[in-house]
């Protein structure tokens, strides 16, 4: 990195043009965009990182963009499909989130998870291009991810030791306390929806330290429910989301098994107009 990206905060935007022209996302389903569909978007969904692409392509000529994540990925299938791949494109910008799918299954080792990462911050560090890395929301604030939340604080230790070894930029998602709201969060409880994906776009860009002019959304006011009510919505969400992940883990299958990435190769980005 040059000493002017050494200075960077996340606090105070650049002056000057933004210095990127080859943006790689590398992934799981929340680098893919799950949970914000967009039929009009490669792969029909978009997410934060398309939300930042098109920033970053207002402000200089000739970006382009790609976005390798699969949904249902584990680290190692990241690590083993998306690293090398990513590194050929030959990206001035990477973003690399991994491990979440890894760090809420029973058993797994956080520090273990977070060699994995290491290994691929390592590689990507190689090509000159500036990573930026993720930390996991801080789930104490939702009943069904809570037991986890000891776990994602340590793999996040982790994450920003492994940072600042390599000189990367943190997109901080325990920090974000606005998205620790289920009004951000898609049917199934566990991929953002809209409003959560332009949040993390929002944070993505205040880490760059790239202006722009995203606006906070705020989501619908809290309907009124009584127990009962609440308690058949919890009962539907079980059916529909629920069990189906849990029998995949059972069987060893994945939401991501036979599916691509939605834009294996670096192209333009088209900003929507709805931004």
């Amino acid at each position: 990195m040059t000493d002017q990206d050494s200075t960077r905060t996340p606090y105070v935007a650049n002056e000057t043009l933004h210095p990127w022209r080859r943006f790689v996302a590398i992934g799981d389903s929340f680098t893919e965009g799950i949970g914000d569909p967009d039929p009009s978007n490669p792969g029909g969904h978009r997410g934060w990182a398309d939300r930042v692409a098109a920033v970053l392509s207002q402000q200089v000529d000739g970006f382009a963009y790609a976005n390798l994540a699969v949904r249902g990925k584990l680290i190692a299938q990241i690590v083993a499909d998306q690293i090398e791949p990513a590194v050929a494109l030959h990206p001035d910008l990477v973003s690399l989130c991994a491990g979440g799918n890894d760090v809420i299954r029973p058993g797994t080792d956080p520090d273990a998870i977070a060699a994995q990462l290491e290994d691929a911050v390592t590689r990507l560090a190689s090509t000159g291009a500036a990573i930026v890395l993720f930390t996991g929301i801080d789930t104490g604030f939702t009943p069904v991810f809570r037991a986890f939340r000891g776990k994602v604080a340590i793999y996040n230790e982790n994450v920003r030791a492994i940072a600042d070894r390599h000189d990367c930029i943190v997109a901080d998602q325990w920090a974000l306390k606005a998205v620790q709201d289920m009004r951000f969060f898609d049917d199934d409880r566990l991929h953002y929806n809209s409003l959560g994906h332009h949040e993390i776009a929002r944070m993505v860009l205040r880490a760059l330290n790239v202006p722009n002019d995203l606006e906070a959304m705020q989501p619908e006011p809290i309907p009124f429910r009584t127990w009962r009510e609440a308690r058949s919505e919890d009962l539907g969400w079980a059916r529909e989301h629920l069990v189906p992940w849990v029998l995949r883990r059972l069987r060893h299958q994945s939401s991501g098994d036979n599916i691509v990435a939605k834009r294996p190769d670096p192209s333009p980005v088209v900003r929507p107009q709805t931004d």
